[in-house]
């Protein structure tokens, strides 16, 4: 496994191409990871599903019974995940991506993908395009997807960085609305963000048990490890207005998804021939 590795002031990067298109660490120099490392294995697997942060294209979480609808076509997905019985994040984290541009601070990987090829047999042509630039401030990652097909077709773009969690680790946001879902993580109802979930001010994740989309999101997020005396403030464009949030029982990561479509909603978003969906999402690092 051929890994990219970015650098500037205290801050690295390394980059998997062939796993996904995927993080594989970064960190702080004298501080330690800011993600949860990638190990040997998740590398050798060929797929960023247990990576640092790995790439959601051209669809965020799952498709229910893979029963693709929209407009007066369903059309039938494979799955593509250990346990789950629903297609879920895509095809861009389970494909090798090219590398077609690397400097000591910055790279561009490119995916491109065929009409019912990769793990889900999605049926529409698409090119992704990921840029990292790295600063001594932070990550900046540009992201889109193209269609290549010539009539409007689904297509969504997410990242799903884990971040490292301490006991003390907390995330502040700002939300509106939250879908309840069923046993599946699959989405029942929206319901405006109820208390115990409202990030609004700093609070600790651990122990939340969340696996939640929620919408109406500003763009903005903090997290912080008080411990460390470290903060890391999530900034993403327009194309990115909803956020999973995914604190797992028993793990030491927890996840801040940034996306560009509600959960089970890929039907409803979609993408003129021949047009470009882009977004931005950059991670900046300060002490506190």
């Amino acid at each position: 496994m051929t890994l990219l590795s970015l650098r500037a002031g205290r801050l690295a990067v390394d980059l998997a191409p062939d796993a996904g298109g995927s993080i594989a660490r970064f960190a702080l120099d004298g501080i330690g990871d800011l993600l949860r490392p990638a190990s040997d294995a998740a590398l050798a697997s060929g797929t960023g599903k247990d990576t640092s942060c790995y790439p959601l294209v051209p669809f965020s979480n799952r498709i229910a019974n893979g029963r693709l609808a929209f407009g007066d076509e369903v059309i039938r997905l494979k799955t593509n995940w250990p346990g789950v019985r629903h297609p879920m994040h895509g095809e861009g984290w389970a494909a090798a991506w090219r590398v077609v541009r690397q400097e000591r601070d910055r790279a561009e990987l490119v995916h491109s993908h065929e009409a019912g090829r990769g793990s889900t047999g999605w049926p529409f042509r698409y090119r992704a395009r990921q840029t990292f630039a790295l600063n001594e401030e932070g990550l900046t990652i540009g992201f889109t997807v193209e269609n290549l097909e010539d009539r409007p077709t689904p297509a969504g773009l997410g990242l799903h960085p884990f971040f490292v969690r301490d006991a003390d680790t907390e995330l502040a946001c700002r939300l509106s609305g939250v879908w309840r879902t069923d046993p599946e993580v699959l989405p029942l109802q929206r319901l405006p963000v109820p208390p115990e979930w409202d990030f609004s001010r700093s609070r600790r994740v651990d122990g939340m048990g969340l696996d939640h989309c929620f919408d109406g999101w500003n763009g903005k997020a903090t997290v912080t490890w008080p411990q460390r005396g470290l903060r890391l403030v999530i900034s993403a464009t327009e194309a990115f207005r909803h956020l999973v949030i995914y604190v797992p029982e028993g793990q030491r990561y927890f996840c801040v998804e940034p996306v560009s479509h509600a959960n089970g909603a890929i039907g409803r978003s979609l993408l003129a021939a021949g047009a470009t969906l882009a977004g931005e999402v950059s991670f900046c690092v300060s002490r506190i």
